[in-house]
């Protein structure tokens, strides 16, 4: 299993356009094969933090769903949308592998 850890830096202003936008994908990642886990946005601390991870189980799965998704109408609205909006300034992506008890 492969784990999509999104970092965002989003525009202070614009979280209510941020979180319009990540619950469009939670669908989406869920629907074409991942397990998405969640958006979690600022609460206390940085004001224009968040973080998105999702799992796939392999880095050759996650690779199908890019391509799947630059084809997918849903996932193109849902880019479209943020642009529209602008609230999100970077992004950082990483993956991660989770360790787990009994695992040598």
């Amino acid at each position: 299993m492969i784990t999509c850890t999104l970092k965002y830096v989003l525009d202070p202003y614009k979280i209510a356009e941020f979180e319009q936008y990540a619950r469009l994908w939670i669908p989406l990642v869920n629907r074409m094969g991942g397990t998405h886990h969640g958006y979690f946005l600022p609460s206390e601390g940085a004001n224009n933090i968040a973080l998105a991870l999702f799992s796939f189980p392999s880095l050759a799965a996650y690779e199908e769903y890019r391509i799947k998704m630059a084809a997918d109408a849903e996932c193109c609205a849902a880019y479209e949308l943020e642009k529209r909006n602008r609230s999100i300034i970077s992004y950082e992506r990483s993956f991660m592998r989770p360790v787990l008890s009994g695992q040598g």
